[in-house]
C-alpha cells in the first residue's frame, strides 16, 4: 500500500495561491495544504508582532522587528509556493477561488499596517500634546517665581514651543503654539501688568529676544509686543529712581535713549531730569541745604554720565548738568551756614572755603570768607560760634597784636566784626620754656630792645575772640584769647610760643 496520496501534477496557479495566502501572516496557505507546524509558526510570528506593536505608541515598532517579520513572511510565501506546486488543496476545490481568496486576504496585513500607522500617528499627536501641556505647566510654574529663578524654565518651555512649531508643524500641538505664546508673553511680563516697572525691565528685554529663535509666522504681532512696554518700564523705573535719589536711573534712562530714541517715553527723559535739578536747587533754601547741595553735585555727575552714554538729547542733558553744578556750588553757602549754626565748625569752615573757591564772583563771597574765619576760631573757642559772622568791619577801639614768636603767625578774630591778618616772625625771638611761663611776673612782648612785628586794628566794643596760629606747617597748638573790649582802653594782644617735652603752644 502507498504511504500517502500520490503527488499532484505541478500547478503554478495553486502554488501562487498558497504563497499569497501565507503573505496574510495567518499561515492560511499551510492550512490548506495541511502543513500544521508551519501554519502554527506563521500564526505565532504574527501574534508575537502584535504583542510587540500593540498598543500603538509614538515610538512604533522597531525597524529590526518589522524587517525580521517581513523576511519571515517572504520565506513563508516562497516555501508555500514550492509546497503548493505539487500538493492539492483541502479547500477550496477551485484553484482560481483560492487565488482570489489569497489576493483578498492580502488586505489583512495591508489594512493592519494602515490601521497601525494611523494609530501610531494618533499616539504621536497625543505625545506632542502632552509635551505642549508640560511646557504650559512649566510656564505657569515659572510665573509664580521671580524672573531670575524662572528664566531657565521659560527658556525650556520656549524650546518646546519652537520644536513643535518647526519640526512638527502639521501637528495639532503645533497649531496651538501661537495661542500658547500669547499666554507665554503675558506670563513672563506679569510684573508690567502689576505696574512693577523695575521688575518688568529684565523680563521684557528677554521677550525681545524670542524672535531670534521662534518663526515669525508663529509670533505675529507678538514680535513687537514688548517694545512699548519695555520703553514705559525703563522710563517709569528710571523716573522713580531719579526721584528717590538712587543711581540706577542713569542705566534705565540710558537704555531707553539708546534703544528707543524716538519713543514718547524717551522724549520725557530731559524734562524729568530737569525737574529733579530744579527740585534739588529749590531745596537748598529749605531745612536740609547740605543734602540738597550733595544731591545737586551728584546729579551733575550722573547727568554727564548719561549724556556721554548716548547721543540722543545729549546737548539738553549737558545744559541741565551745568545748571546742577552751578546750583550746587552756589548752595554751598547755605550749607555752610547750616553747619555753622549746628555747631559743626570744622565742616562749616571747609564748606565755606570750598564755596569761595567755586564761586569767586558770588555776591556772598565776602561773608563766606568771614564765616570760614569764625568757624575756625570757634573750633578753639566754641563760644565764638554762638553768633554767625557778618560782613561788618571797623570800630573805635584800637587793639594791637604783637608777635613774640619765631614763626609767622596768622591772627584770626571774630565777634562784632570778623577778620584775619598775618604777622611776620620775630627774628630775634625764640620759644619760651613752659617752666618760664609759670614764673611770677613773666610777660611776653615786654623786651623793649626787640622790634616785635605788630599790627593795630580797630574793633567795636563787645567780646572778640582771638586765635593765633603759626602760618607754616607747624603742629603747634594755636593760642587763643577772649577780650571784652570797652571804650577808653588800649588793648594789646601778644602771640608767643612755649615748649614743653617737644610740644609747642
Amino acid at each position: 500500500m502507498p504511504s500517502g496520496p500520490p503527488p499532484a501534477p505541478p500547478d503554478a496557479l495553486r502554488a501562487t495561491a498558497v504563497a499569497l495566502l501565507n503573505l496574510s501572516g495567518l499561515g492560511l496557505g499551510y492550512l490548506l495544504l495541511r502543513r500544521w507546524i508551519p501554519a502554527a509558526a506563521c500564526l505565532a510570528a504574527t501574534v508575537v508582532l502584535l504583542l510587540v506593536a500593540l498598543p500603538a505608541d509614538a515610538d512604533g515598532v522597531s525597524g529590526a522587528a518589522l524587517a525580521l517579520y517581513a523576511v519571515f513572511l517572504l520565506l513563508a510565501a516562497v516555501h508555500g509556493w514550492f509546497a503548493g506546486l505539487r500538493t492539492r488543496l483541502v479547500w477550496p476545490g477551485q484553484r482560481p477561488v483560492a487565488l482570489v481568496l489569497g489576493i483578498a486576504l492580502l488586505a489583512v496585513p495591508v489594512g493592519g499596517a494602515l490601521w497601525y500607522d494611523s494609530a501610531q500617528n494618533e499616539a504621536v499627536e497625543r505625545a506632542l500634546l502632552a509635551r505642549l501641556d508640560r511646557a504650559d505647566q512649566q510656564v505657569s510654574a515659572a510665573g509664580r517665581q521671580d524672573f531670575a529663578t524662572a528664566k531657565s524654565g521659560y527658556r525650556d518651555a520656549l524650546a518646546v514651543y519652537r520644536d513643535l512649531a518647526v519640526h512638527h508643524s502639521g501637528s495639532r500641538a503645533a497649531a496651538q503654539v501661537p495661542d500658547r505664546l500669547k499666554t507665554y508673553y503675558t506670563t513672563v511680563a506679569a510684573a508690567y501688568s502689576h505696574r512693577d516697572y523695575c521688575s518688568a525691565v529684565e523680563p521684557l528685554q528677554f521677550l525681545r529676544t524670542v524672535p531670534d529663535s521662534m518663526p515669525k509666522d508663529q509670533l505675529g504681532t507678538l514680535a513687537h509686543w514688548p517694545d512699548d512696554r519695555l520703553a514705559t518700564s525703563l522710563y517709569e523705573c528710571g523716573a522713580g529712581g531719579l526721584a528717590e535719589g538712587g543711581t540706577g536711573w542713569v542705566t534705565q534712562f540710558g537704555d531707553l535713549l539708546s534703544t528707543f530714541p524716538d519713543s514718547s517715553q524717551a522724549a520725557k527723559v530731559v524734562p524729568a531730569v530737569d525737574a529733579a535739578e530744579k527740585k534739588a536747587a529749590k531745596a537748598v533754601s529749605g531745612k536740609a541745604p547740605c543734602t540738597a547741595v550733595t544731591r545737586l553735585h551728584t546729579l551733575n555727575t550722573q547727568i554727564i554720565q548719561l549724556s556721554n552714554g548716548t547721543a540722543a538729547q545729549a546737548d539738553k542733558l549737558t545744559a541741565v548738568a551745568g545748571r546742577a553744578d552751578r546750583s550746587g556750588d552756589s548752595g554751598e553757602f547755605e550749607c555752610g551756614v547750616k553747619q555753622y549754626k549746628d555747631g559743626d565748625f570744622e565742616q562749616a569752615q571747609q564748606t565755606m572755603q570750598q564755596f569761595a573757591t567755586d564761586n569767586p564772583h558770588h555776591r556772598n563771597l565776602a561773608r563766606a570768607r568771614k564765616i570760614a574765619i569764625g568757624a575756625e576760631v570757634a573750633q578753639t573757642l566754641p563760644a565764638a560760634g554762638k553768633k554767625l559772622p557778618t560782613t561788618a568791619s571797623g570800630g573805635g577801639i584800637p587793639v594791637t597784636v604783637k608777635n613774640d614768636s619765631p614763626d609767622d603767625i596768622t591772627v584770626l578774630y571774630t565777634g562784632p566784626v570778623t577778620g584775619s591778618f598775618t604777622l611776620k616772625a620775630c627774628g630775634s625771638c625764640k620759644a619760651y620754656s613752659f617752666a618760664s611761663s609759670l614764673i611770677s611776673g613773666w610777660e611776653p612782648c615786654s623786651d623793649s630792645g626787640k622790634n616785635y612785628p605788630q599790627r593795630t586794628i580797630s574793633l567795636p566794643p563787645g567780646t572778640t575772640y582771638f586765635v593765633h596760629k603759626p602760618k607754616n606747617d607747624s603742629t603747634a597748638t594755636p593760642g587763643s584769647d577772649t577780650a571784652k573790649l570797652r571804650y577808653g582802653y588800649i588793648y594789646t594782644e601778644c602771640a608767643y610760643t612755649t615748649q614743653s617735652l617737644g610740644s609747642s603752644y
